[in-house]
């Protein structure tokens, strides 16, 4: 199934041999262009931009929300030169997708004429959305609704381009390696799993910080854990000096970033007591003399 291979393996388009073959345009609308089309453009660039040249624009358009920005820094999303712009700007432009994020730019561009499909995505504003993972919710849902166009859309057209798309996306998806049950199963020891709360919020910590943050007097325990969480790929690190540093790994897929950061953010009094003990410890290596 191949939403399956692309929305939790996180196949990125650029890694095919044939993405520079046939390269699409696509044009998301909303009315004010600041924070569902927004992160539906850094999403598809982040995820296909070599096979997409993706634009976004409102009917109405206001500006950039900074919540949607921060929503795709915490990612590692690149939301670099996002503005807002009115769909005006693209007046006689022709597209291969024009997709709609909400029911009112939906009935505006209804008739829109330089366009080879159009579709029609209904989200909820994050904007109105009074929940405090308002924005992450909606990268989540848009990344969902991504993954399915590029299932479909993409492989319809690799069909003509190259008879053997479907063989390589299983290849990359077999190398990437990342499995969902390992996954899940390092979340199931206290240690690892507050392991990953306390770096998703402090980004990168040391064995001797993690000891100290969880009262583990252990270190081959710790470093154990560690290890598992390792092989799994949801950690990385790198050693500087006498310090062995660990983070999240860059590379996760969104959703399981997403189950982390909402772990976290939702569960802080899990953690409280180990953030107090990380606040109070001394000697602690300083990172501003190696964080290159």
């Amino acid at each position: 199934m191949k939403y399956y291979i692309y929305n939790i393996l996180h196949v990125n388009l650029c890694d095919l041999p044939m993405h520079k073959l046939n390269t699409k345009t696509v044009l998301f609308v909303c009315t004010e262009n600041s924070a569902r089309s927004q992160i539906a453009e850094a999403l598809l660039r982040h995820r296909a931009g070599c096979s997409f040249n993706v634009y976004s624009a409102g009917t109405y358009p206001s500006h950039v929300d900074k919540r949607a920005i921060d929503a795709l820094n915490r990612y590692g999303i690149n939301s670099e030169n996002l503005i807002s712009k009115n769909i005006d700007t693209f007046e006689g432009k022709k597209f291969d997708y024009i997709i709609t994020l909400c029911d009112k730019a939906n009935e505006e561009c209804r008739s829109y004429s330089d366009t080879a499909k159009q579709l029609a995505w209904d989200l909820t504003d994050p904007k109105s959305n009074k929940q405090n993972d308002a924005f992450t919710a909606t990268i989540i849902a848009l990344d969902s609704r991504i993954s399915m166009f590029l299932s479909i859309e993409e492989n319809n057209n690799a069909v003509v381009q190259h008879s053997t798309t479907s063989e390589t996306i299983e290849k990359n998806a077999h190398l990437s390696g990342f499995d969902p049950i390992s996954f899940y199963k390092g979340l199931t020891d206290t240690i690892r799993l507050k392991t990953l709360m306390l770096t998703h919020y402090h980004g990168e910590l040391c064995v001797c910080e993690i000891m100290e943050a969880t009262g583990e007097t252990s270190q081959p325990k710790v470093s154990r854990n560690l290890a598992v969480l390792k092989k799994a790929q949801v950690i990385t690190d790198r050693k500087h000096g006498q310090w062995v540093f660990y983070r999240m790994n860059p590379d996760l897929p969104l959703w399981a970033k997403t189950v982390i950061a909402q772990t976290t953010e939702n569960n802080i009094p899990l953690i409280y007591s180990e953030l107090q003990r990380l606040n109070q410890m001394k000697n602690r290596p300083d990172k501003a003399s190696f964080c290159k």
